[in-house]
């Protein structure tokens, strides 16, 4: 198989070109950008959204469209 027929994909650390297929750190280009991406995510610098308002109360939801508030 060669380069254009595989699949290539960009790290989504470094934003390298990296080749997806046989790749031992996919999706990163490297162990650096997997650790740097692993020690963002220790250091929560990613962040998932949750539930909760800006006072850590959580938000009640009763399925309509304004979130439950008349």
């Amino acid at each position: 198989m060669n380069l254009q027929t595989s699949k290539i994909k960009k790290c989504p650390k470094c934003k390298k070109r990296v080749k997806g297929e046989g790749n031992k750190w996919r999706p990163f280009c490297s162990e650096r950008c997997k650790m740097l991406d692993l020690g963002a995510w220790a250091s929560e610098d990613y962040k998932i959204p949750d539930e909760s308002d800006e006072y850590g109360d959580e938000v009640e939801n009763n399925g309509d469209a304004q979130g439950g508030l008349s």
